[in-house]
């Protein structure tokens, strides 16, 4: 059962700020649930085994009833006079990466620019799949610490993120079609494919600049015009 004075949890937010936006817990296992009263008690996955009770909100009732004994989960809570309130849910995998991911998933979109500039700098380390579109919308944030982090983060996911960086080269945006154009370099081989396919379907416009990528990375892919090119004259 929960201690009578539960261990105090670790507010994700600016120093001194305000804690209405709350915080996100990533729990170990539901311990125990108790729907008559909409409570449940979590195990904390850095307190040793200790627990806590939380109160559930309204508006997470029906992910609440999702949930089961010895799930693990991601849970935003609010504190709202002086009571811990989960505002909705999310159950995790038990691989604690897959975790982490979905926490910082959630932190990428958090009003605090700090935490959205660690949550785009650890989702690149992770190497979730589930990263590249938050990341590449991540590149127009409003803040460079954010947008730099995303920008490396993509470029360690690698070849999964090029189909979501490919329409970006025709961005009317001057940064982002750069940073687009130079994440795709940094790439490198792994990228050379995917961008070559995306050859076939490309408007005049966006065929152009992948051949300029292309060129620029020391690959020419055939033309229909080149193998035609190749074909033996018939006497």
């Amino acid at each position: 059962m929960a201690d009578e004075a539960p261990v105090k949890l670790i507010h994700i937010g600016p120093p001194g700020g305000e804690r209405k936006d709350g915080f996100n817990l990533v729990t170990e296992r539901v311990v125990a649930l108790h729907p008559e009263v909409r409570q449940l008690e979590v195990e904390l996955l850095a307190y040793d085994g200790k627990t806590v009770v939380l109160d559930v909100a309204e508006e997470a009732i029906e992910e609440f009833k999702q949930l089961k004994v010895g799930d693990g989960a991601t849970i935003r809570i609010v504190e709202e006079g002086g009571r811990r309130v989960a505002k909705n849910f999310r159950i995790r995998a038990k691989d604690p990466n897959a975790a982490r991911a979905d926490a910082m998933l959630v932190d990428l979109h958090d009003t605090h620019w700090l935490n959205r500039k660690y949550a785009a700098e650890v989702l690149g380390e992770l190497k979730d799949d589930r990263a590249v579109v938050p990341l590449v919308e991540a590149l127009t944030d409003e803040v460079g610490d954010v947008r730099q982090r995303a920008y490396d983060s993509l470029i360690k996911l690698g070849r999964a993120t090029v189909p979501s960086l490919i329409p970006l080269l025709v961005s009317e945006e001057d940064e982002l079609r750069q940073s687009a154009t130079e994440i795709l370099r940094k790439i490198g081989k792994p990228a050379v494919e995917p961008l070559a396919t995306a050859l076939t379907d490309a408007d005049d416009r966006l065929k152009t600049k992948i051949m300029k990528v292309l060129d620029r990375m020391g690959y020419k892919p055939k033309t229909k015009d080149d193998a035609r090119a190749k074909l033996p004259r018939l006497t």
